[in-house]
């Protein structure tokens, strides 16, 4: 009997972490928005410098730039009439929180990774919007996959363009 609770324990413990590969083992490099931009535009932005936190209601994200738009920040950028170089990326992390259980005092720190966001400037590729592409990749809480939210490179155009002198992007890169 304590053989058969055994090899039942081992089973399922072999099970469950097979699962976890399972959704460990998304090839995220294959991940696209319909008619839009690829995950594998952005490969390398877990190592991308931040520019600035924000905060909406249940969750915290963090916003990241390659090398060619944190240049571009530390020049001064987003400033009035001036643009952003092609080649600028941002990613936008984001996580829902939680409080710290070890913290003297009342903080909220990510917990679960909610969706990835990213935005590309290319004039040749996106004139339309004057060459800034947007790509969300949501994650499914059943399954911890992330899934491509909305259609075509255009998508997220809309809200930036309240930001348009500041190049149409709304975060700036504040003193440290």
């Amino acid at each position: 009997m304590k053989t058969r609770l055994a090899i039942a324990a081992i089973s399922a413990a072999g099970l469950a972490a097979l699962g976890g590969l399972a959704l460990a083992a998304q090839d995220r490099s294959t991940l696209k928005v319909p008619s839009g931009l690829s995950f594998s535009e952005f490969k390398g932005y877990q190592g991308w410098e931040d520019v600035a936190v924000s905060q909406v209601p249940g969750s915290q994200k963090l916003i990241a730039a390659n090398p060619v738009m944190m240049a571009a920040y530390k020049k001064g950028l987003p400033a009035k009439g001036q643009k952003f170089p092609n080649g600028s990326k941002v990613v936008k992390i984001e996580w829902s929180q939680k409080p710290n259980p070890d913290s003297p005092y009342a903080v909220q720190v990510p917990d679960k990774l909610k969706s990835l966001a990213f935005i590309e400037k290319d004039l040749k590729r996106f004139p339309k919007t004057n060459g800034w592409a947007y790509a969300k990749f949501d994650v499914d809480p059943k399954t911890g996959a992330l899934k491509p939210e909305g259609t075509g490179a255009a998508c997220g155009y809309a809200c930036h363009t309240a930001v348009a002198a500041q190049d149409y992007i709304f975060t700036a890169y504040p003193a440290r």
